[in-house]
């Protein structure tokens, strides 16, 4: 069921699904574009593979998806990036019981040491996943984590055997989503024809 939603362009934040064509922010109207990644097609760039080298001292685990204490005051610290739509916290995104509902969750857990520097959220279907959020603390954001943990999901992704990859919505126009149109094998929805053709990789 995930997956045959995921290809038709549907979302979800907790147990509330949704889908949109335009967005407005305080430079107008922008275009939804949703993405998804062909895994078979894809390789890091010159770029991602700098970030994952930045971050050879980190320790990632994946684990099933909770709504910690932890989590939520990382996600108001991290928040304070945003001027435009600021959710008021990490539960909008995420359901009462984010490991199972409304389907597999696993959690990216970013350490340095014993610090906590970055989570993200990644929703398990039959053969495709799907990131829900990334959030990190602000002092480490040289370290472009929310690259990194994008590139952590694909990997994972990639051990489950799955064939594709959603990273989520961007916009037509420059935004700070632009980061996710830097894949290679990258796909977009085209709303008219409910189809998926290639997006063309922005460099980065």
């Amino acid at each position: 069921m995930m997956d045959r939603l995921w290809n038709s362009g549907w979302r979800h934040f907790g147990i509330t699904f949704f889908r949109y064509n335009f967005t407005l922010d305080k430079d107008g109207i922008r275009t939804i574009t949703p993405l998804r990644l062909d895994l078979e097609k894809f390789t890091p760039s010159k770029s991602q593979r700098r970030v994952l080298r930045k971050n050879e001292d980190v320790r990632c685990e994946f684990v099933p998806a909770s709504l910690s204490d932890e989590a939520r005051q990382m996600f108001q610290r991290h928040k304070r990036r945003f001027h435009d739509m600021v959710p008021e916290d990490l539960d909008t995104f995420l359901s009462e019981s984010p490991a199972t509902l409304p389907c597999p969750c696993r959690e990216c857990r970013v350490y340095l040491g014993e610090e906590l520097i970055a989570i993200s959220y990644l929703d398990v279907g039959e053969n495709a996943t799907s990131a829900v959020y990334g959030l990190f603390e602000p002092e480490h954001s040289a370290r472009s984590l929310g690259t990194y943990t994008m590139l952590k999901e694909i990997e994972y992704s990639q051990a489950l055997g799955c064939r594709f990859y959603y990273p989520g919505y961007a916009t037509h126009e420059p935004s700070q989503y632009d980061y996710k149109k830097q894949l290679h094998g990258l796909e977009k929805l085209d709303w008219e024809r409910g189809e998926w053709v290639p997006q063309a990789r922005l460099k980065g």
